[in-house]
Formats: structure tokens, sequence, C-alpha cells
């Protein structure tokens, strides 16, 4: 059988907030860029295959560094 400890930790309500802003900040900065660059290519040419490519590039490249920008936001905030 599975027990689960009782204890219940209590967090803040600055705490709270200062995640959801740091994550809507992360998010915003991980899917705007890329989407811009989509639609700025697919309505500047009309190639919706190059567009994806590159919105997706660079979305992942951002990914690779969204430890750092979380810490960078986490300092920020603090």
């Amino acid at each position: 059988m599975i027990r689960f400890p009782k204890k219940k930790t209590k967090i803040s309500t600055e705490i709270v907030t200062k995640t959801i802003w740091i994550s809507t900040f992360l998010a915003m900065i991980l899917s705007l860029p890329p989407l811009g660059l989509f639609l700025g290519i697919y309505f500047l040419t009309g190639n919706l295959i190059i567009g994806a490519i590159v919105g997706f590039g660079v979305h992942f490249v951002i990914l690779v560094f969204s430890s750092k920008i979380s810490k960078f936001l986490i300092r920020i905030m603090s």
C-alpha cells in the first residue's frame, strides 16, 4: 500500500505571484519571436515552408537557452 505524507508546506502569495509572472514572461520569450518570424516570412515571401523552418529553428535555439533566461528573469524579479 502506498502511503503519502500528510505534510503540507505553506507557500506565500508573493512566491506564487512571482512564479506566475516569471512563467508568463518565459512563455512569451519562447513563443513570440518565432511566431513573429514565421508570420513575417510567410506574409513577405508567401512561402509557408521557409517560414515554418525558420520559426521552429529560432524556437529551439531559444529553448536551448531557457534555463539561463529563467535564471535571469528570477534575478530581475527578486
